[in-house]
């Protein structure tokens, strides 16, 4: 069970539900250097039940990598589209259980 900090996250409402939401602040190594894409995770708002966090795989480099890749921030639209994308494919989160994966990272290109 993983748990996102409250310090560094963002609360958003999507259709009535309140999340919290959360980028990396330094990049992986292989974020670092544009191998894989940015990750944000997303976890029901309510302190009171824990369950299930969505990890979304964006199209987009990290802001912080090493090569200097020009990024794109991630913005609330797109924090809210993966979450709305997550649900349609059974994502419960208030349900126990092992980080749902999302894959929006289409069109990503790694950098050799």
């Amino acid at each position: 069970m993983m748990a996102l900090n409250k310090k560094g996250s963002r609360g958003i409402t999507v259709d009535g539900i309140e999340y919290r939401w959360r980028i990396r602040r330094k990049p992986s190594y292989m974020q670092g250097l544009c191998w894989t894409p940015m990750t944000y995770a997303v976890e029901a708002a309510n302190g009171s039940r824990s369950g299930t966090t969505l990890i979304v795989a964006s199209g987009q480099a990290h802001p912080s990598n090493w090569v200097g890749v020009e990024a794109e921030p991630i913005r609330p639209a797109h924090v809210v589209a993966g979450i709305r994308k997550a649900r349609e494919q059974g994502w419960d989160p208030t349900r126990a259980g092992s980080p749902f994966r999302l894959d929006r990272s289409a069109g990503f290109t790694a950098q050799p």
